[in-house]
């Protein structure tokens, strides 16, 4: 029979309402406490999650791994402040060093999930891709052992590694979506509904998805390599330099992956 792992979530966050609903629900792991220096967000968790709240670092319950879900810059001020000379102490984040854990805390690792979250939003936890990091062995395994019970994936990683996952993540998260809000707002300027182009957008992504190679689905002038059409658009930009230039870095881009076979 599995141990049940006991966990603190140190945090209120968007990560934070994430874990606390998947570990509620998962099975072999005790949700113990959740640590939160707001209040009422704090307490809002812990109910979700059937756990008590606490703003005490002297009142930390025991666990056998404590994640801090705080945002990157917190990582280091957060725990320097807690009294955690035992338990596996690690951060969830896609960029920052394991080392940015307090130096104080005696064992350090990662617990990165590779998604996006947003408050009150669900996501099917155990589809999310996991990946971990440790300084011993043995806390290699207990991470792998925790993850396995919330994720199919669990994948051992560096830091070299998930900060590399991290710009690909930008790239096809932040960025993309960054871009349906500039076709919103280009739209919205021009007297249309940006709603218009939902079931583009949905055709463009179910394509992408059965492709193991997202290149092989592109389409558009710039794959045509379609000039006058590329320069119609360019001069409709003139008012907007800085879209403007996005459009010519992007064009200039699918060219050549299109001329390279998918080099960068």
């Amino acid at each position: 029979m599995e141990r049940v792992l006991r966990i603190v979530i140190i945090g209120s966050g968007h990560v934070a309402e994430v874990l606390v609903r998947a570990f509620s629900e998962a099975d072999g792991v005790r949700l113990c406490q959740l640590f939160s220096r707001n209040a009422q967000r704090g307490k809002a968790l812990a109910s979700v999650g059937g756990c008590p709240w606490e703003d005490r670092p002297s009142m930390l319950a025991q666990a056998d791994v404590y994640i801090l879900a705080v945002s990157d810059r917190a990582i280091g001020e957060v725990s320097a402040e807690l009294p955690l000379d035992r338990g596996l102490v690690v951060h969830t984040s896609g960029s920052c060093l394991m080392e940015e854990i307090s130096c104080n805390v005696a064992r350090r690792g990662v617990f990165y999930p590779l998604q996006t979250f947003t408050a009150g939003r669900e996501v099917e936890f155990r589809e999310i891709p996991l990946f971990i990091e440790a300084e011993h062995g043995t806390d290699y395994s207990l991470l792998e052992a925790l993850g396995s019970r919330l994720c199919n994936s669990v994948y051992r990683s560096d830091a070299a590694l998930r900060r590399k996952m991290h710009i690909a993540a930008v790239f096809v998260c932040n960025f993309v979506n960054h871009l349906y809000a500039v076709g919103e707002q280009w739209m919205s300027a021009n007297g249309m509904d940006f709603s218009v182009l939902k079931p583009l957008i949905a055709e463009t992504t179910r394509k992408m998805l059965e492709s193991h190679f997202p290149r092989t689905v592109q389409t558009g002038p710039a794959m045509r390599e379609d000039y006058p059409t590329l320069e119609k658009h360019m001069q409709e930009l003139i008012p907007y330099p800085q879209l403007q230039e996005i459009y010519r870095i992007l064009t200039e881009h699918i060219i050549h992956m299109k001329s390279t076979d998918g080099k960068l």
